[in-house]
């Protein structure tokens, strides 16, 4: 006789309630208590104290420039990452592993990093500097720099979700639109887009949501200069450290709450793909 495996239910109730106690536990240190903190910081003095803290003039733009950043960088990294996703799935080239490779690379370089390399590239001193300069050409310190700090750090989010859902589909369908006499065009909006459009609806929300959270790259690129280039997170630095702590954290609440709504979009996204899922099985 052979013993058979026991099964992964057939733990002790004690050791399951103790590891999900310790998840708790430890998503409530991590998470939940600082998430309380600053919307509890926020409202220390009030909610008019708050509101007027969002609504003074460098908040305000502030909040613009981040939503101007977002609506430009998450599109141009939605083209991007769909374009990377569909080379990486749908075709074997010489370099594909190399391309795989530079869709990583945000994710290992630090953001400030990123940022120091566009001063090389673009400063007063770096490559392009003088030439930028002699046509009048600004890209530091001014919405451009931004823009391309936010497109380098949240470039992977679309691609990275939708690779690994288009090498698990395959390309039987594409192949048989192909046979069809459709175009690449084609293929791609009737074939291709239905099939991955909530995953590439989560990228988007991923993405967005780093794009007006990010501090690091656009930091540097910045110049930190008030109310023409600071987003949300270097005007909650600046108040911050002026002392002016209920402005910090009114404006630090906004954006948490803009975390919050893009995670529930992003869960109720996974809801409604796998229950359309199980209804088309």
């Amino acid at each position: 006789m052979t013993a058979r495996p026991r099964a992964a239910t057939a733990d002790p109730p004690w050791l399951a309630g103790l590891l999900i106690g310790a998840a708790l536990a430890v998503a409530g240190v991590v998470l939940v208590l600082p998430l309380a903190a600053v919307f509890t910081e926020s409202l220390r003095r009030g909610w008019e104290v708050a509101w007027e803290a969002i609504i003074e003039p460098d908040a305000v733009s502030a909040m613009q420039l981040t939503l101007l950043v977002a609506a430009i960088a998450v599109p141009v990294n939605t083209l991007g990452g769909i374009a990377a996703a569909w080379a990486i799935a749908r075709c074997d080239f010489p370099g594909r592993r190399l391309l795989v490779t530079l869709i990583e690379l945000p994710f290992s370089v630090s953001p400030v990093i990123s940022g120091l390399v566009y001063v090389l590239l673009f400063g007063a001193q770096g490559y392009f500097g003088p030439w930028l300069a002699a046509h009048d050409i600004q890209i530091l310190f001014a919405l451009p720099g931004l823009v391309l700090a936010t497109i380098f750090v949240t470039f992977p989010f679309v691609a990275r979700t939708l690779i690994p859902l288009m090498q698990e589909q395959g390309q039987a369908e594409e192949e048989a639109a192909l046979t069809l006499g459709a175009n690449t065009w084609q293929i791609l909006w009737h074939v291709t887009l239905p099939k991955i459009r909530w995953a590439l609806l989560a990228g988007i929300l991923l993405c967005n949501a780093r794009a007006m959270g990010e501090f690091g790259a656009v930091a540097v690129v910045s110049g930190h200069i008030r109310g023409q280039t600071n987003t949300m997170p270097l005007h909650v630095e600046i108040l911050y450290n002026e002392y002016m702590f209920v402005g910090a954290f009114a404006v630090a609440s906004l954006l948490a709450l803009l975390g919050l709504i893009t995670l529930g979009a992003k869960t109720a996204l996974e809801i409604l793909s796998r229950s359309r899922m199980g209804s088309h099985a």
